[in-house]
């Protein structure tokens, strides 16, 4: 073999679009029909698919002239679609075949002439159930003979509007680019008080069912998420020195417009 039928070889061996390889150019794509008849298999086309995400993904870092590490992303369509719809594909099927192989246990029917000792919600709707349990502060108003502005059932209701809201704004009140929480310890840290408090209020719920005494549980209820935010801040503010931070912040820059 001469020199000149190797590098013709390694020229058909191409992958990257720019020869009569593997995966065809972008101005070559086959049609409806010419897909159709090719006699290629599954883990062939598959194999193509990655192989064409690889070279476009090759391609943009090398056309780039940007100095720190380029974080760049694949096209919704095909590539994001075609992966999130495999995951999801996936954790259905795990579904299906654990509703078929452990069915839940189906209790006896409720007995519709007694009510039950304790009656709570989902597990997920916890939270709101415990802002209805703020009674005791509600505030006792002596302008108008002792007599509390509002009922303890409305005010729990006032707590979930107030809650919901100020979850609703915290999106547009930070509009920054922080990629980590250590960029932003303020509202890492109020993120995790949130959390918290979300975990206290969902046991305050189940106030009945916790072996704690009950006022115990209340003071705890907004104690904790006020220390698990001072301590988030101070640990994550402390992190922002050093040569660590330094290199994860180029690291994880991203690529400025052009």
């Amino acid at each position: 073999m001469t020199e000149t039928d190797s590098t013709t070889d390694d020229a058909d061996a191409r992958t990257d679009g720019g020869g009569p390889g593997i995966v065809a150019p972008d101005d070559e794509t086959p049609t409806w029909r010419e897909r159709k008849e090719r006699t290629t298999g599954l883990s062939r086309l598959t194999y193509e698919y990655f192989e064409r995400a690889r070279r476009e993904d090759q391609d943009l870092r090398t056309e780039s002239d940007y100095v720190e590490r380029d974080v760049l992303a694949f096209p919704t369509w095909p590539h994001e679609t075609v992966r999130n719809l495999s995951i999801a594909a996936f954790f259905t099927g795990m579904i299906f075949f654990l509703s078929a192989t452990m069915p839940p246990h189906i209790g006896s029917p409720a007995n519709p002439s007694s009510t039950p000792a304790i009656i709570l919600p989902d597990w997920y709707l916890y939270w709101s159930f415990g802002l209805l349990k703020l009674g005791p502060l509600n505030p006792d108003l002596a302008i108008l003979g002792g007599q509390k502005l509002t009922a303890d059932r409305t005010y729990g209701v006032l707590a979930n509007v107030v809650v919901v809201g100020v979850i609703a704004i915290v999106p547009f009140l930070n509009k920054g680019s922080a990629r980590r929480p250590v960029e932003q310890p303020f509202w890492s840290a109020v993120g995790v008080g949130g959390v918290v408090f979300a975990l206290t209020i969902s046991l305050l719920a189940i106030k009945n069912l916790m072996p704690m005494n009950v006022d115990l549980l209340f003071d705890l209820t907004f104690l904790l998420p006020i220390v698990a935010t001072t301590v988030t801040y101070a640990v994550l503010k402390t992190m922002r020195e050093g040569y660590m931070y330094d290199l994860n912040r180029r690291y994880y820059r991203l690529r400025p417009p052009k």
